[in-house]
This record gives structure tokens, C-alpha cells and sequence, in this order.
């Protein structure tokens, strides 16, 4: 069978979502175009500003996206088989991620552009935010750790190719360097010398590639520089990603973040439409080069990975559904949506766009045999040789698609680490009441210090071997991201229905609230509880992640507790007609 034939029904389904289902959600909460948005009633040019939603798409797009549609498909289709990853991509994505996504976007522009967790203040009570915030900033650095992690081993070692080539870590630690260069200065020039966006898009789209390619002909050999291993140096391309992230966070974000999310977007489209191409030519030029090899389905029970049920349901996170996308939509996009229309594109576009990210990364694993050694390599090289392969049949070479590919995904990566560190630094600030400059500093200095702690720690497994971290914090990263997702469904869900008191609301957003917390609180237990007891009977563990879930576990049960006990309240009576907030109100959410 052909890939084509997984490929193109994808998109063709996802294409109509959007216009079908994204219509009817457009129309249920009530999109007005001509509502002031907190970006241009609170405009202040660092954290609040308009700006034109194809630079938006972009720029939320790439920070959406990051690593986690690559690497949640790859591991669960490697896993469990393509076909249950890919059902689960294409309707947890248009009934589920992509309502959750929508919904948070539109909460936040009708309250301020606040964060999720000021709407749960707002409609549920001051102790279920106080535990919002702290879940989130959990998850928040559990994302940092494995983010990080995964990116850093990209820096380092080198990879041979079928042809006898070879990708160098090195290279592409040069060709990303150059890519952090690019937006600071795209940002400039926009800023200060007023280039319009197409024709930045135009000049610095085409350094990207420059950086890819030359990447390899100079590269930043870090282990080589300091005479230490790849595990060193890999450690050490660690700290400089959070130092990174320091630095990121506390910039105005027309001068790194608005610029290098549309690069990022861009890269984005670029790579789905290189892969698109390379499977049309690979099917039309070379028989079998697109033929679906690897088994739709392997085993119920996959060894380390768990049971498909629930584990299938927190390995693919991003790409089907994922609370992150809550925090990118309510933290950073709602200070820059122009109008409430842009919300449908912006909010469930991207997260159908994120699927089809998804879908050509699991189609990179269906082009491998099952008993092909690349299935044990890890995710960012298997999506990296298989969009290689794919390239490779429109003539480039495969070193450069190669390289291509794992600079695409640290791309990815690093839009969503330095946006993490900055919501990190926004919960820290509120918690603690500090918003001045000691604030920020110190709610950076937490959200980006604490994963270094769990970066710089030996990581062993039960048998005392080493583990990357990001495999030691993947499975938690996933239950606790999806538990994120179903925490802010359950928020937008007693918001809507204290607004509105309208029966679709227990179908649009409750029925996914209850799917989602049900599986990542299953999955969560389940990880948890084989921690504490073993063969020996009941151990007190010194890893943290089985204590990271159990605090995860209790804050989502008194969540739950909270959620219900605001439904039984009388309806608000502030704005039910569009279901929030109004905008004469926003100077009051901003002075707080």
C-alpha cells in the first residue's frame, strides 16, 4: 500500500474539519470581528501587541508545534503500530485538540488576555487557581527537561547514512547557532528600518537554508573543543540551551519570539511541503520507495511502552491533543490576536496543521521494516532519515535532507523552550507577587534552573544503567501534559456553561474533558504506582518523577473537586451573551 493513500485522505479530512467543524465552533462562541482584543486595548509593544495573523499563524504554529508531533507518533506507531497512532492523530485532533486549543484562545481574549488559570479564578475559585499554576509550572519544567535533552543529543556525534555519507552533530549545532542569529536580525530590520514582513520573509527564508548547508561545512564540535565525551558535551550543549532560554524569555518579543516563530512556521510548511512532494514523486518514479511496510498494529502490549490503553493516549500528546497548546494560546497568542475572527485560523488551524506534522512523522516509521535496526534509533533520527528519504527523490542529497530535518525539528524545540521559560517566569511572578525586574529574573531564573538540576543528574534505570533524560521524563511529560489539556477543558467547560447554560457545551468540551482526564489519569496512576510497588513489596523511591505524579495526581483530584462545585453555582451574569469578559474590563485585568 502506498503512503499516498494515508497521506492525501489525511489532509483532505483535516481540510474539511476545518471548515466544518471550525465553522460550527466559530459560530457557537460567537466570533466578532469588530470586539476590541486585549492586544489592542492593552498595547504596549513588549507583551501586548497586534500583529497580522499570517505572522501570528507562524509564530504559533512553530511554538505549538515543537518536537512533540514527531516524537509522540514515532514512539507510539514504533510501539503499538501506524494505524492506532493515526486514528488517534485525526480524531483527537479535530474533536479534541483542536477544540481544546480554540476554546482556550477565545477564554483568554474574552478575559483579558489572561491565562487559563485566571479564568479558572475567575469562574471556579482562588484555591483551584493557586493549584492550576502549580500543575502548570510542574509540567512546564518536565517539558523544559525533555525538550532540552533531546535537542542537545542533535549537537553532538554523527550519523551515517545509507549512502555512505554523514550528518555531523556538530553541523547541526552551527546551522542552529546561525538560526538563533537570523530572527534577531530580521527583527531589527523590521523594527527599525520598517522592511515589510514579505520581503523579510523573502531575504532571511533563504539564510535559513544558507545555514543548513553551510552548517556542515563548519561544524561547532563542542566535545571536540573541550576534549570531552559525547555524553559531556551533550550535558554541556544542555546548559547553554537554558541559558538560551534565560536570556529568551526576558527579550521583548518583536526582537526574538515574533520573528523566529515565523521562520519557524515557515520552515514548517516548507518541510510538510517537501515531504508532500517527495512522497507524490518517490509513488509516480520509484515503485516502492512510498509503500507502507511497517505493521498497522503490533501487540496490545508493548513491552516498556504499556499497554495501548491508556499509554497510545499520552505518547502522542502533541499532534492529537496537548494542554501545552492552552499555555502558548493563553499566554503569548492572546496578547497578539488583531481581531477574534483570526482565533479560528490561529486556534484550530494550527493544531489541524500540527497533525498533518504528525502524520508525515508517523509516515516515517511506516517505511521501515519491523526488524529494520532504525527502528531502535531514536525519534529525531528516525524522522530525519525518513524525511531524508523522502527529499532525496527530488534530488537533494541525502546528508542535506538529513541535516534539514533534525535543524527543522530544533526549530521546533526551540520556539517551545523559550516560551515555556517565559510563562514559567509569568506563574512564578504571580504566585509570588513580584512583577517588577526581580520578579522576572527570579521566575526565569527557576523555571529554566530547576531542569538544569534533572539535566546535570545521573539518570539510571531500575537496573542501574544510564538513561537519557528526555526517555526518563517522556512518559511523565505525556500523562502530565495530557492531564494539563483536560484540566483546561474542565475550566473552559465550567466557564461556557456558567456563560451560557447551553446543552452543546457538555458535548463540544465536556465529553473531551472526561476522555482525557479518565486516560492521563489512568496513565499517570499506572506509572506512579509501579514505582512505589515492587517484587519486594512497598518502596519509598528515590527518583522524583513517581513524587512529581503523585503531586500531579492529588492537584488534578482537587481540581475535579473544585470544577464540580462551580458548576452548581448560579450562572454568571456578567456577559452571557458571548461568554466572557468584555473588553471595557481589560485595564482592570491588566492593572491586577
Amino acid at each position: 500500500m502506498s503512503l499516498l493513500v494515508i497521506l492525501v485522505p489525511s489532509a483532505l479530512l483535516l481540510l474539511a474539519a476545518y471548515r466544518v467543524y471550525g465553522g460550527l465552533l466559530a459560530r457557537l462562541l460567537r466570533l466578532d470581528p469588530d470586539a476590541p482584543t486585549p492586544a489592542v486595548a492593552l498595547r504596549d509593544d513588549v507583551d501586548y501587541e497586534p500583529i497580522p495573523p499570517q505572522l501570528l499563524l507562524g509564530q504559533h504554529f512553530s511554538a505549538i508545534a515543537a518536537a512533540g508531533p514527531i516524537m509522540g507518533p514515532i514512539l507510539a506507531g514504533v510501539a503499538f503500530g501506524w494505524l492506532p497512532a493515526l486514528l488517534w492523530i485525526l480524531v483527537g485532533s479535530i474533536f479534541i485538540g483542536g477544540v481544546h486549543d480554540f476554546t482556550a484562545l477565545v477564554a483568554s481574549i474574552r478575559h483579558g488576555a489572561r491565562s487559563i488559570a485566571e479564568v479558572v479564578r475567575d469562574h471556579m475559585s482562588r484555591r483551584a487557581y493557586v493549584l492550576f499554576l502549580a500543575f502548570v509550572w510542574i509540567a512546564l519544567v518536565y517539558i523544559v527537561v525533555a525538550f532540552t535533552d533531546i535537542t542537545a543529543s542533535s549537537f553532538v556525534g554523527r550519523q551515517q547514512l545509507e549512502d555512505g555519507a554523514s550528518v555531523s552533530g556538530g553541523g547541526i549545532a552551527t546551522s542552529s547557532l546561525l538560526y538563533l542569529v537570523l530572527p534577531v536580525i530580521m527583527g531589527l530590520c523590521m523594527r527599525f528600518l520598517k522592511m515589510p514582513l514579505w520581503l523579510a520573509t523573502v531575504v532571511f527564508l533563504p539564510l535559513v537554508g544558507l545555514a543548513i548547508w553551510g552548517g556542515q561545512k563548519i561544524p561547532f564540535d563542542l566535545g571536540q573543543a573541550l576534549g570531552a565525551s559525547d555524553a559531556t558535551a551533550q550535558k554541556a550543549w544542555g546548559v547553554l540551551l537554558l541559558v538560551y532560554c534565560l536570556v529568551a524569555a526576558m527579550v521583548p518579543m518583536w526582537l526574538l519570539l515574533q520573528p523566529r516563530g515565523h521562520l519557524g512556521g515557515c520552515f514548517l510548511y516548507v518541510a510538510l511541503a517537501g515531504a508532500a512532494v517527495g512522497l507524490v514523486a518517490s509513488d509516480r518514479l520509484v515503485a516502492g520507495d512510498a509503500a507502507v511496510v511497517y505493521p498497522a498494529f503490533t501487540s496490545w502490549q508493548a513491552g516498556k511502552a504499556g499497554s495501548l490503553v491508556p499509554m497510545l493516549f499520552i505518547t502522542i500528546a502533541c499532534g492529537a491533543c496537548s494542554g501545552f497548546h492552552s499555555l502558548i494560546a493563553s499566554g503569548t497568542t492572546s496578547k497578539q490576536l488583531r481581531r477574534e475572527t483570526d482565533a479560528r485560523p490561529i486556534g484550530y488551524g494550527t493544531m489541524l496543521l500540527e497533525a498533518m506534522v504528525a502524520v508525515v512523522s508517523l509516515c516515517c516509521v511506516m517505511i521501515l521494516a519491523a526488524d529494520s535496526p532504525l527502528v531502535k534509533q531514536k525519534p529525531n533520527f528516525i524522522y530525519a532519515l525518513g524525511m531524508g528519504r523522502f527529499l532525496e527523490i527530488l534530488g537533494v542529497p541525502a546528508a542535506i535532507g538529513v541535516s534539514f530535518a533534525l535543524m527543522a525539528f530544533t526549530t521546533f524545540v526551540y520556539d517551545t523552550l523559550d516560551v515555556c521559560t517565559r510563562l514559567g517566569r509569568y506563574i512564578v511572578q504571580e504566585l509570588t507577587g513580584m512583577t517588577g525586574r526581580a520578579g522576572a529574573w527570579l521566575g526565569t531564573g527557576l523555571t529554566a534552573g530547576v531542569p538544569l538540576l534533572f539535566l546535570l543528574r545521573p539518570n539510571l534505570d531500575a537496573s542501574g544503567n544510564p538513561v537519557p533524560a528526555w526517555q526518563m521524563f517522556w512518559s511523565l511529560f505525556g500523562a502530565s501534559n495530557q492531564l494539563l489539556a483536560a484540566l483546561t477543558l474542565l475550566g473552559v467547560t465550567v466557564w461556557l456553561w456558567r456563560t451560557r447554560r447551553a446543552a452543546w457545551v457538555w458535548l463540544v468540551t465536556g465529553l473531551p474533558t472526561v476522555f482525557m482526564y479518565a486516560m492521563s489519569t489512568w496513565a499517570l496512576f499506572t506509572m506512579t504506582a509501579t514505582k512505589f510497588h515492587t517484587a519486594d513489596g512497598f518502596v519509598l523511591p528515590g527518583d522524583p518523577v513517581p513524587w512529581a505524579g503523585v503531586v500531579l495526581l492529588a492537584l488534578a483530584a482537587v481540581m475535579l473537586v473544585e470544577a464540580v462545585r462551580a458548576i452548581a453555582l448560579p450562572p454568571d451574569r456578567g456577559h452571557p451573551q458571548r461568554g466572557g469578559d468584555d473588553v471595557p474590563s481589560l485595564a482592570a485585568a491588566h492593572s491586577r
